[in-house]
Order: C-alpha cells, then structure tokens, then sequence
C-alpha cells in the first residue's frame, strides 16, 4: 500500500515538472525596436504585439559611446514624465539588456537627457 502511495507522488512531480517545462518553453524572446534596436521613436514598437509574464524583451543598442543610452524600468508616473525613479532603479547599460516581463504594464525609458522625450520609451503590457 505504501508503495502505491508512493507511486502516486511520483507521478504528480513528474506532472508539474512537466507542466514547468512547457510554460518555461513558451516564453518568447523579443528584440525591441526589431532590426533598429533600442533606439529613438521606438515607443509604438509594441503595437500588435502580444506579450505574456514571462516573455523576454532584449534591448540592443551600441556601447560605444558610455552616453548612448541606457534601459530603465520605471512606473506610469516615471514613464509619462519621462523620470528615472530617486530611489535607485535598476539602470540597464550593457547594450544588450534582458529584462524579463511582469504581469501588468511594464514601463521602460532611457535615462538619458532628452532621449526619453524623443520617443525613446515603451509600455508594453503582458497578459
């Protein structure tokens, strides 16, 4: 009888092992800005689009130059008066930045002067 039991937990692991694998599998890996990368004008890039928590938005931009640009997740309130938060928000800059969507609007924009202005942010909303 107890190995039945045990049988049973077996197969339940396996179940949710299996049921991680697939949701692990379905998230999808988007390039913002397409071939432009993360650039000016770029905050209707989410148009059409469908993203899921989970998703990965890659942000590409050269790091030639230390001022390019940067990514910064930031709230509504940030992402309308194009202002990176006081109390110390993540600031992205490698030039190649993954950053994993939440659920809800995720909110991002470049720190650097005028840029944000320029276009240079997006909301993008996951389901």
């Amino acid at each position: 009888m107890a190995a039945q039991g045990r049988g049973s937990a077996n197969v339940a692991v396996l179940l949710g092992v299996l049921l991680l694998c697939t949701l692990v599998a379905e998230a999808a890996v988007f390039n913002v800005g397409d071939r432009g990368g993360w650039s000016f004008n770029t905050n209707s890039w989410p148009t059409g689009k469908r993203f899921k928590a989970g998703d990965v938005l890659v942000f590409k931009y050269d790091r030639a130059d230390a001022r390019a640009h940067d990514v910064v997740a930031v709230g509504a309130a940030g992402y309308k008066a194009c202002a990176k938060p006081a109390n110390g928000a993540k600031v992205y800059k490698s030039g190649a930045d993954r950053v994993t969507l939440a659920r809800g609007t995720n909110y991002f924009i470049c720190s650097i002067p005028g840029h944000c202005q320029s276009g240079m942010k997006i909301a993008v909303t996951a389901a």
